[in-house]
């Protein structure tokens, strides 16, 4: 049997499948970062459970990143997110951060 808490951490993981898998490899620039961030959060919000979705695309990094053409590809190393899974009571509070030169998903809180 499962409990409430695992499968809102269930979930949580596969929120953060879903954005990352999605949408790594798509051409950003400085110029395009926060549309690609609020369509990132919102097609993410649209899932069962997510309460909410925050995106932070570095645009500081991608302007020192982009090429001839000025942009590059978005991976981990470019954003920052932060999700609010909420099943049954439980809510669950995760991240996506850069540790090690890996974009690390990880729970923050489980309540």
């Amino acid at each position: 049997m499962v409990s409430d808490a695992q499968r809102a951490c269930f979930e949580a993981g596969i929120k953060f499948g879903s954005l990352y898998h999605q949408f790594a490899g798509t051409p950003v620039s400085p110029d395009s970062a926060a549309s690609l961030e609020a369509a990132m959060a919102e097609a993410i919000e649209n899932q069962p459970f997510c309460a909410s979705v925050t995106v932070d695309i570095d645009e500081a990094a991608l302007s020192e990143a982009a090429d001839e053409h000025g942009y590059v590809e978005l991976t981990g190393r470019f954003m920052e997110v932060a999700m609010r899974i909420e099943y049954e009571g439980v809510v669950v509070d995760t991240e996506m951060v850069m540790e090690d030169g890996y974009p690390l998903m990880r729970l923050v809180a489980v309540e």
